[in-house]
């Protein structure tokens, strides 16, 4: 009895062994991954701070240029209405493609328009609803629960 006492201390021992080196494998790992991210995010940083600068030194030409025809004033409105049109444009191309109206659809609450089905680019998040449950009779008046064909919206559901 004794000698399997001492292959189950054995057995324990290993495991121990086995458990630490893997703990500093991954911990070596997770440095070693980390280092090259924080490298990366700096790089980041240090181009868009110099783009920064780039753009305020673009914007300050822009605005000189036309302060030669023009007074200082009005150069420096005109630069801003430039800069704040180009911010626009910016932010709407970097929105998701989902929550720009699409050209079929209308704009207006009580429009009749038909509803296209969306693209799907590598933007789109999820495939496009169909504009009617399939299996569906016809359409529910507007505000209420959509119910499928044959169940009853007061019954508790259960699946088969």
């Amino acid at each position: 009895m004794d000698r399997l006492d001492h292959l189950e201390h054995l057995d324990k021992h290993l495991v121990d062994e086995l458990a630490q080196v893997a703990r500093e494998t991954v911990r070596d790992e997770l440095r070693e991954q980390t280092r090259k991210q924080r490298r990366t995010a700096m790089l980041y940083a240090a181009s868009g701070a110099a783009a920064l600068y780039a753009g305020a030194a673009l914007a300050l030409a822009v605005g000189l240029a036309l302060a030669l025809g023009l007074p200082d004033w009005a150069a420096a409105l005109i630069t801003a209405v430039i800069l704040g049109a180009v911010a626009y444009v910016l932010r709407g191309a970097a929105r998701p493609g989902g929550s720009r109206p699409e050209a079929g659809q209308a704009a207006g609450a009580g429009a009749t328009a038909p509803v296209t089905a969306p693209s799907t680019g590598p933007g789109t998040p999820y495939p496009p609803m169909p504009p009617v449950a399939p299996g569906a009779t016809s359409t529910p008046e507007p505000g209420a629960a959509p119910t499928r064909a044959g169940t009853d919206p007061e019954q508790p559901h259960h699946r088969a």
